[in-house]
């Protein structure tokens, strides 16, 4: 799978690298005959398309490398570095184009357009739409930061090349030139494409949250594998490149489970997690539910309507007493939205433990990482 995948986006970039150099070339000859700033910029901003997608390669076969002593979750985050050096390209093609139309402005050049140049640029609108569309399909079919991002860029260059036969048609109708102008209009639209993807990409690096719809399906799965696993919570994914995830999970079971039995349920998981989410779990956590006392039912439910009172804890799960120890411990999920989280989770325990004087109450602190 991660071979056929890796392909697909070479095939893709090196289709992307062929069109990009082409068009880069058609642009640049008739830039240079007609005297257009706007055209000749447009074709350094396909030549850095095609820069990308070389990137895109080299980030592709060195993410794909297998795992090794030094680094043994692999080399999936390489990826992320190769959208990283793509951002920085594209924002510095939109600065060396800011600049040189700056310079255009206060030295200006009349442009000298001919249909045939008017076609190529129209032409090479098509081109850049329907590559666009296709790569940036591409890198969502397969995941790839990369090609999406290279997708995105040619759609807008597809934008700017539209502005510039737009800028031609006002001079022949108006002989009103408009090209220094444009270009700078085309930097900035060049900037913001750069400063997104470097956004979203340093956005991945830190680690974002687990997706809303595959934590549920993750969580789905865990407690289908046995009708006496009563909830699944603290999904944990840390991510080491696109389609490569590490997890861990705890789940509440019966106090009367053994030793042997949680063995096997937990390899159960592990097994049906990776073959319906291709997520390898590193750690299945128990937390026990008490079956034999009847008193903690009753125990629970006034502990949970004392922890909801408060509109920032959005959760307690493992609760779990012990009537001989005189013991009482759960986990509090306090929400990042709170303006003092600490602070929020130490007024509720205070609240607990007021409420239960005779029992030693002990909480966990958690975050909010999952739905």
């Amino acid at each position: 799978m991660q071979e056929n995948r890796e392909k697909i986006i070479v095939r893709t970039s090196i289709l992307g690298i062929i069109a990009n150099i082409a068009l880069s070339g058609f642009k640049a000859l008739v830039g240079l005959l007609s005297h257009s700033i706007a055209i000749v910029l447009d074709a350094v901003n396909n030549l850095t398309d095609a820069l990308s997608s070389v990137i895109t390669i080299i980030g592709t076969k060195l993410a794909g490398r297998p795992a090794d002593k030094k680094h043994p979750f692999g080399h999936g985050r390489a990826e992320y570095l190769s959208a990283l050096v793509i951002a920085i390209i594209i924002i510095y093609a939109g600065l060396t184009a800011l600049i040189e139309s700056v310079k255009k402005i206060i030295q200006p050049s009349i442009p000298d357009y001919t249909p045939l140049s008017l076609i190529i640029v129209g032409s090479a609108v098509i081109v850049k739409v329907l590559l666009g569309l296709f790569v940036k399909r591409t890198g969502i079919k397969v995941n790839s930061d990369s090609l999406v991002a290279s997708g995105k860029d040619a759609l807008m260059d597809s934008i700017i090349s539209v502005s510039t036969l737009l800028a031609a048609a006002i001079f022949l109708l108006f002989h009103l030139s408009l090209e220094a102008y444009l270009g700078v209009l085309i930097s900035f639209a060049i900037l913001k494409t750069g400063a997104e993807t470097l956004q979203e990409t340093l956005s991945k690096i830190l680690g974002e949250r687990i997706d809303g719809k595959m934590a549920h399906a993750i969580k789905k799965t865990v407690t289908s594998i046995d009708p006496e696993i009563q909830g699944a919570y603290d999904l944990v994914l840390n991510n080491y490149g696109p389609d490569k995830h590490l997890g861990s999970i705890h789940i509440e079971i019966p106090d009367t489970w053994t030793a042997d039995k949680i063995d096997t349920v937990t390899r159960k998981i592990t097994r049906a997690v990776f073959e319906k989410h291709n997520i390898s779990m590193t750690a299945v956590g128990i937390y026990s539910v008490n079956t034999k006392q009847n008193t903690a039912s009753e125990i629970r439910s006034k502990v949970s309507k004392i922890v909801h009172e408060h509109k920032d804890i959005l959760q307690m799960h493992g609760f779990f007493v012990d009537e001989e120890e005189k013991i009482m411990r759960f986990d509090l999920v306090v929400s990042f939205d709170s303006p003092n989280m600490k602070a929020i989770y130490e007024h509720v325990v205070g609240d607990v433990k007021e409420a239960f004087p005779e029992y030693n109450i002990q909480v966990q602190f958690d975050f909010d990482i999952s739905d």
